[in-house]
């Protein structure tokens, strides 16, 4: 597929999506959030892709944060409906794929950038990535999830702080607080990422959807009985009885 903001390709069952302006540090504008729409409907619905990597061009930056220069005409009607469709059209939707989605991030991810990283399934750092959501200084606040999903992440008491203060994690706080998994440096950053879902991509595409609907109702009130009802649901599945037959015979499972 071709995009206008994004570099998108496909191999071995990974989709790359690239968030493509390192003249303006990737950052977020209304065409990346149409782009990004497209390409995770393209995740979504082609069967060969298997699971995902998201990251930035260059070497400086994820995605530096919003395009303000969007902001300035905006009134509250405005901005509301420009978090809603961020959130609906993009950043809910990659954090509901039932494909896996890992961010690669390779330096900077403020505001959206840090918004976007947190909506995917899980996070690989490069040594220079900053961390930050610093909206408070332009009289704003996270409008993309940020409050939700740093608070989920990092806990409470940390996400008020760093939103509050406007602090600027470096990639080995990231790591320290729960934000990233791994890191790495900047060249073996996607190898890394890539390797993992080597990994994953065995496993079952269906169990893995359902990890991740599982997962994302954690701390909810339907979060038991959602993974009872994934649960059970696995057991009139072809996938699962390829795993326990596999495992009943001693051998390798062979997902479709």
């Amino acid at each position: 597929m071709e995009f206008n903001t994004l570099l998108f390709s496909v191999e071995n069952g990974i989709a790359t999506i690239t968030i493509n302006r390192p003249d303006k540090m990737n950052a977020l504008n209304k065409d990346v959030i149409t782009d990004l729409s497209n390409a995770f409907d393209e995740v979504y619905n082609n069967a060969a892709i298997k699971s995902v990597i998201l990251t930035g061009a260059g070497q400086k930056a994820f995605v530096a944060g919003a395009d303000i220069t969007e902001f300035i005409e905006l009134d509250a009607t405005d901005g509301a409906n420009l978090a809603r469709i961020g959130q609906e059209n993009v950043f809910n939707k990659i954090e509901n794929c039932p494909k896996p989605v890992v961010a690669a991030v390779n330096g900077f991810a403020l505001g959206g950038g840090c918004e976007l990283a947190m909506s995917c399934h899980f996070r690989l750092a490069s040594e220079n990535a900053k961390f930050g959501q610093p909206e408070v200084n332009l009289g704003l606040i996270p409008g993309y999830g940020g409050t939700q999903r740093l608070t989920q992440l990092v806990g409470k008491g940390k996400a008020m702080e760093l939103c509050m203060t406007a602090h600027m994690a470096d990639a080995n706080e990231a790591l320290a607080i729960g934000l990233v998994n791994h890191v790495t440096t900047l060249e073996s950053l996607l190898e890394r990422t890539i390797n993992i879902l080597n990994v994953i991509n065995t496993k079952s595409p269906m169990a893995l959807g359902k990890v991740i609907a599982c997962v994302n109702k954690a701390g909810t009130t339907e979060g038991y009985e959602t993974e009872i009802t994934q649960f059970g649901e696995c057991f009139g599945t072809s996938d699962m009885k390829e795993g326990v037959g596999a495992f009943l015979e001693k051998r390798k499972p062979v997902f479709a």
